[in-house]
């Protein structure tokens, strides 16, 4: 199987990655860290791929795409991972700035990846998108709006875009659930200890999300 992960330089992302590969699938995916990057096209050479990209820039993301696809091949699974969540505080003093960064990362990062890669999925006529949801993405918490808004925004567009696609295809949000990464620590701080890591995730994750299939089109989906 072919697989395209966003957002492999750490966290769940990179443990998909290891995850994936050790199960004897094909991999390809990107980050901003052009170190996290090196690293993995050092760990992992062709036939897998890594990338420098930054999901939030369209075009950046339109040229990896294409180079993906004559390379790599029509993926057979596309996960966003990639995201960000805001520093604690309550809505009214998450700085502007900070808040745009989240949004576009975790939303129109995630719109950005899906158009450049479905068209050649819908062309093939299959595959599964599973895009990153979280526990906050149904339910919220104070503290962490901003990052609350784009999870719900994930479980809506995810939704949407479920019936618009032809037969052969899924779009299926995905909440990971609660695992101890860079991410939970920021919110949780050393109480975040008490979660899985991402590597035991990952034991589960990567079997559950290749069982996906059309049967789970447009239906909220947890990680056991």
């Amino acid at each position: 199987m072919r697989v395209i992960i966003t957002g492999v330089s750490r966290g769940l992302g990179r443990a998909l990655v290891d995850g994936m590969i050790a199960a004897d699938h094909i991999v390809a995916g990107c980050a901003r860290t052009s170190s996290a990057i090196a690293d993995l096209q050092t760990a992992y050479p062709s036939p897998h791929r890594f990338d420098a990209v930054d999901v939030v820039e369209e075009a950046s993301v339109n040229t990896w795409a294409a180079q993906v696809i004559e390379t790599f091949g029509v993926p057979d699974l596309l996960i966003n991972n990639a995201a960000l969540i805001n520093e604690n505080a309550p809505l009214w003093e998450v700085p502007s700035d900070e808040f745009s960064r989240v949004i576009d990362v975790n939303v129109k990062g995630m719109f950005h990846v899906t158009k450049a890669f479905l068209p050649a999925m819908i062309h093939a006529g299959r595959g599964i998108v599973a895009n990153f949801s979280s526990t906050w993405g149904r339910t919220v918490s104070s503290n962490v709006a901003p990052y609350c808004s784009t999870k719900w925004a994930v479980e809506g567009l995810t939704q949407a875009l479920a019936t618009e696609l032809p037969d052969g295809l899924a779009a299926i949000p995905v909440n990971p659930g609660i695992i101890n990464t860079d991410m939970l620590q920021s919110c949780f701080g050393e109480s975040a200890q008490r979660f899985p890591d991402a590597t035991n995730w990952a034991d589960r994750a990567v079997p559950f999300l290749l069982a996906l299939t059309t049967a789970e089109n447009g239906h909220p989906v947890s990680v056991p």
